[in-house]
């Protein structure tokens, strides 16, 4: 499924977001990297199943959702608190769901790898939103992103991607291409 955003489609092994499984968007606030799976969220809103975002940071305004193209009337929206791990597992096994996006929750790597899980056996796609601090420790996630926000749109470090090399620093732009060249050489510091 393309991103959306060509410079990244064209860094992946997938050709954009892999079909199912975990990935992982850590960055400093709670929202980094939600416009990165928008466009992902209004494909996926033409599917029969279902959307759900298990403790969003905020409460999504509709209207600019739907301005954006979401079907909103796929979409889902639970508050979990403490069962957050739980509800989204539910979510990603039930086969109800083509997509379940997580904020917050307790992740160590068992818990990571229940999710990875759930969503390979309910062929699902899995976004968990971290913080950056969460690179630190492993994953099982096939895909870990870096996300901040830049003055056009967003930067994207590749942590870890299955299939294919880390390391790529990638500029993006809310209109869904890449700066002139899309990669860049990061500076030696």
């Amino acid at each position: 499924m393309p991103t959306g955003f060509a410079a990244l489609d064209a860094e992946l092994p997938w050709g954009g977001w892999p079909p199912v499984g975990l990935c992982e968007l850590l960055g400093e606030g709670p929202g980094d990297g939600f416009g990165l799976v928008l466009p992902a969220l209004v494909r996926l809103g033409a599917d029969s199943r279902w959307l759900l975002l298990v403790d969003p940071p905020w409460h999504p305004f509709a209207p600019a959702m739907a301005a954006r193209g979401l079907a909103l009337e796929r979409l889902v929206v639970v508050s979990s608190g403490e069962g957050c791990a739980w509800a989204a597992e539910q979510g990603l096994r039930s086969g109800a769901c083509a997509v379940v996006l997580v904020w917050g929750g307790r992740w160590d790597t068992a818990a990571l790898r229940r999710l990875q899980l759930a969503a390979e056996s309910g062929g699902a796609l899995a976004f968990l939103f971290r913080g950056s601090t969460a690179a630190r420790n492993p994953s099982p996630a096939p895909l870990r992103l870096q996300v901040w926000p830049g003055e056009a749109g967003y930067w994207v470090r590749v942590l870890k991607q299955r299939g294919g090399p880390a390391g790529a620093l990638l500029s993006l732009s809310d209109d869904g291409t890449g700066l002139p060249g899309g990669r860049l050489t990061p500076r030696a510091s």
